[in-house]
């Protein structure tokens, strides 16, 4: 190619020019074909050159760097640009191939705490829904410095982030999983909610939901561990969203303790049942538009006092458990039109629900070894 960089003016121009928007697609020539071609070849091969580049860097000792200037900053804001081109999948396997995997995971053990917690998100990015990545970073023993840091980083931003690579390691992964428990992962979790950092104990709630999910013998590890305690306490956060995770995890474990035969009262049921009043005192007095927003919450706290005690919750007296507008049905416009069995067909049918989520938008990283394109332009 004539050009180190593809012209990306001139992509967007003859993209334009073939297409207004309305009219018919128009057969490309077979110059202007292989044209695209080429440019968008380029792009690929250049996003493949900028992450060998990046994995030259990181194969380069930490002293060495520093004595050619090269600031924690600087390793930073490659890791960042490293972490938009593996969102691409198929860039993610290829780090392994060109040997940027394991210099990546060495980066878990660097001196620096804005080293290690990046290195850490961008290996959350790696494994992230993505089999194959997750078998690799598990085969270069990825998970133990990974657990290292969890659990043990003098820094909360590294066990947190730590912590979300682990999450996505783990998930619909029965080896990492294995290997978690094994390492006492459950002890670690224990530790975490009881941190300060409502974020890390956002993290830390979400993945015991998850792995009691996936195994529903845990509650019992999990009960023997002394979680029950802890999420009533959590259950009060001011918090949003660790309430509503720390009351989902305890009616878990209620309806995992509501099947065992031989269950029998203790001192933390009593706990508990004055927790779930005092969210149900909270909930009565919030406006109504805190209360749209507890939707969820209100749920939890109904099935929860559902389970332990066999009997609704007062929010269903006091009409908080569904709102006005809440899962109302559409108005019967057709009843008088057409047969019950037709009718029964179409109250019976579950509209698919689509969701639209949002990607933010990152600020371009500064290029430490020359001027790079970004993964997202590739579109």
């Amino acid at each position: 190619m004539a050009k180190e960089n593809p012209n990306w003016e001139g992509l967007l121009k003859w993209s334009l020019s073939h297409s207004d928007g309305t009219g018919s697609a128009r057969n490309l020539s077979e110059e202007d074909r292989r044209w695209f071609m080429e440019a968008m070849q380029a792009q690929s091969v250049d996003v493949i050159r900028r992450m060998k580049e990046i994995t030259h860097v990181m194969q380069t000792p930490e002293q060495v760097l520093e004595s050619q200037g090269v600031t924690p900053q600087d390793i930073e804001d490659m890791l960042d640009e490293l972490q938009e081109h593996v969102e691409s999948i198929d860039n993610a396997n290829d780090l392994h191939s060109i040997g940027g995997l394991v210099p990546l995971l060495g980066y878990l053990k660097n001196s620096h705490s804005i080293i290690r917690a990046k290195a850490a998100e961008v290996v959350c990015t790696i494994v992230q829904n993505n089999p194959k990545s997750q078998q690799l970073v598990m085969e270069a023993n990825g998970l133990e410095p990974l657990l290292s840091n969890f659990t043990s980083d003098p820094d909360v931003t590294v066990r947190t982030k730590a912590l979300g690579a682990i999450s996505s390691l783990i998930r619909h992964n029965k080896p990492a999983i294995a290997a978690f428990r094994l390492a006492n992962g459950y002890a670690a979790l224990r530790d975490a909610l009881s941190s300060e950092s409502e974020r890390f104990q956002r993290k830390a709630l979400n993945m015991i939901h998850y792995l009691l999910q996936e195994n529903h013998s845990d509650c019992g590890i999990v009960t023997e561990l002394g979680f029950p305690r802890i999420m009533m306490h959590l259950a009060s956060s001011e918090d949003a969203v660790v309430r509503e995770a720390a009351l989902q995890g305890l009616l878990e474990l209620a309806r995992y303790r509501s099947g065992k035969s031989d269950a029998s009262p203790s001192e933390e049921d009593d706990k508990l049942k004055q927790i779930l009043q005092e969210r149900i005192k909270g909930i009565s007095e919030m406006s109504a538009e805190d209360l749209v927003a507890a939707r969820e919450e209100r749920q939890l706290v109904d099935s929860l006092w559902s389970t332990c005690y066999n009997e609704p919750s007062s929010l269903r007296e006091r009409g908080l458990l569904a709102l006005p507008g809440e899962d109302a049905p559409p108005p019967d416009i057709a009843s008088k039109h057409f047969e019950p069995p037709l009718r029964a067909w179409g109250a019976n049918r579950n509209p698919d629900a689509k969701s639209s989520t949002k990607k933010e938008e990152k600020e371009e990283a500064p290029l430490l070894l020359g001027p790079g394109p970004s993964s997202g332009n590739a579109s």
